[in-house]
C-alpha cells in the first residue's frame, strides 16, 4: 500500500494543502482535481520524493518513504508536464534509451511494444524535432509504459493527446491496474480511469485568513517556513 498521512505542502510563503491523506492498494487509482494553483502538481511531486512534506508522512507498506527514498523513486514512473525528447534522436531511440533504463536485456521488445500500444509504430525512424505536441505526448506516456514500475504518477496526461490518444492510454491505464499497479493522475479533463477515487486538493486548502505562522507544527523555529 502506498499511503500519505495528514500531509502538508509549502511553496514559498503560501501553504497549499494541509491534513490531506490518502491511501492506494494495489490496482487502486486515485485521481486529483482542483483549479489552477491549489496544489495538484505539487502533491505528484510529493508523492515522487522530489519534494519533501512541509508536515505528516508518505508510507509504503507502512514504512516511511523518507526512510529509504531512492528505493521509493525506484518503484515509480513520473510523467510531470515536459515531454523529456531529445529531438535530434528518433522516436524509436528516444524509447530505446529510457526502455534500457528499466531492463537492458529487454529493452528493444519493450520498446517496440510500447510503440504500438501507443499508436506511434508508423513514426519509429521519425527524428523527435518533426514530433507534433500530440505526438511528442504519446512518446511520453510510452516512456511510462517500458518503466515496469508499481506507481504511475502523472501530470496531466492528456494534455494534446486526441481522442484516439486518450482511448490507448485509458487501455494502458487498464493494464497497468489489472497487474496490480497503482495510479495518481491529476487532470482537468477526462481521463478514463474507471473506479478511481477522487482528491479534491481544494478541500484541503487552508483558511485564507489563516496566517502562515498558525500552520506551523508545533516545535518549528520562525524561519523554517521557507523549507518545501
Amino acid at each position: 500500500m502506498f499511503a500519505g498521512d495528514d500531509l502538508a505542502c509549502l511553496r514559498g510563503p503560501r501553504l497549499l494543502f494541509a491534513g490531506l491523506s490518502f491511501a492506494l492498494e494495489p490496482g487502486g487509482a486515485l485521481l486529483l482535481t482542483g483549479p489552477n494553483g491549489s496544489g495538484k502538481s505539487s502533491l505528484l511531486r510529493l508523492m515522487a520524493g522530489l519534494l519533501a512534506p512541509f508536515a505528516g508522512r508518505l508510507t509504503w507498506n507502512g514504512e516511511p518513504v523518507a526512510d529509504a527514498v531512492d528505493e521509493h523513486r525506484a518503484r515509480l514512473d513520473y510523467l510531470g508536464y515536459q515531454d523529456a525528447v531529445k529531438p535530434a534522436l528518433s522516436v524509436a531511440e528516444n524509447l530505446a534509451f529510457w526502455a534500457a533504463l528499466a531492463d537492458p536485456h529487454e529493452a528493444p521488445t519493450r520498446a517496440r511494444i510500447a510503440l504500438d500500444e501507443i499508436g506511434l509504430a508508423g513514426l519509429a525512424d521519425l527524428p523527435g524535432r518533426y514530433l507534433s505536441s500530440g505526438q511528442r505526448r504519446r512518446l511520453a506516456i510510452a516512456r511510462i509504459l517500458v518503466g515496469g514500475a508499481p506507481i504511475w504518477l502523472l501530470d496531466e496526461p492528456t494534455t494534446a493527446l486526441d481522442t484516439d490518444g486518450v482511448e490507448r492510454l485509458g487501455r494502458a491505464l487498464a493494464r497497468h491496474r489489472d497487474g496490480g499497479g497503482m495510479v495518481v493522475a491529476a487532470t482537468h479533463g477526462d481521463l478514463p480511469l474507471p473506479g478511481s477515487h477522487t482528491l479534491r486538493i481544494a478541500d484541503h486548502a487552508p483558511p485564507a485568513d489563516v496566517l502562515l505562522a498558525d500552520a506551523l507544527p508545533a516545535g518549528v523555529p520562525p524561519g523554517a517556513e521557507g523549507r518545501a
